[in-house]
């Protein structure tokens, strides 16, 4: 299979993936609950196959950022734990997405994605935060993780949960969560080069194009996390989500 894309894309195209690009810096920064957005444009801007592997070399580019500013409060325990789960989970991504006609990604996908939405949805209304600390649990969330981030680049919504039941402050649980994302994100790219086909010359172009959005949203990013808390506003992500995933099925 061959998905190499056109670089003469629409400027319709090039306005979501700008939009995707900057809003993945964002993310990165450490505002948690927003990367969801970025894989919903890509797919409305390049499709469900090919945004998948468009979005990887960025989420490397974002990855090094994060960890190179959140690196000193990483706690490699808990990656040591969680990530060889996560590692299982990205090779059954692998193989169940493998050969999968177009159509039939794009749904799985948007199933991905809408179930993402209504997990952190129901985490939001929760009374009570407490969430199971026993390795059978991190095992069964860490193996979703790996699936979610092969297919839909979306594992965020379950390594919060994981990282949430081990009681990690907010500096902790962004620089662990940048070195165990930076790791995985690697990890994705030769299944992406030689089995999906996923990235090829001509979208790593269009990446370059959109590295300095990254960097405008990191920034951005760095000032939001001192700035804001999450509030109301994650309702209204979560909604529009929901609406981009609908979105990409009629596409």
């Amino acid at each position: 299979m061959d998905y190499n894309l056109p670089l003469n894309i629409s400027l319709s195209t090039w306005v979501l993936a700008s939009t995707a690009a900057l809003v993945l810096g964002i993310s990165k920064a450490g505002i948690k609950g927003i990367a969801i957005i970025n894989v919903t444009l890509m797919a409305l801007a390049f499709g469900a196959r090919e945004s998948t592997g468009m979005l990887v070399p960025l989420l490397v580019v974002g990855d090094i950022f994060a960890v190179v500013y959140y690196n000193r409060h990483a706690r490699w325990s808990y990656i040591r734990r969680f990530l060889p789960w996560m590692l299982l989970g990205l090779l059954i991504g692998v193989f169940i997405g493998n050969g999968l006609p177009e159509k039939a990604f794009k749904l799985v996908m948007v199933v991905v994605i809408l179930g993402s939405v209504l997990m952190m949805y129901w985490w939001d209304r929760r009374k009570s935060k407490a969430v199971p600390t026993h390795w059978a649990f991190g095992g069964f969330i860490g193996v979703l993780a790996g699936i979610t981030t092969m297919i839909g680049n979306l594992a965020g919504a379950f390594s919060n949960i994981y990282f949430l039941a081990m009681r990690l402050p907010k500096n902790e649980f962004i620089g662990t969560a940048a070195w165990l994302f930076l790791i995985i994100n690697v990890v994705k790219l030769p299944f992406h080069i030689y089995v999906w086909e996923t990235i090829s010359t001509e979208s790593l172009l269009i990446n370059l194009r959109l590295v300095p959005a990254i960097l405008l949203g990191l920034l951005v990013g760095v000032r939001l996390v001192k700035l804001l808390r999450e509030g109301m506003y994650r309702k209204m992500i979560l909604l529009l989500t929901a609406l981009g995933a609908v979105m990409i099925l009629f596409r």
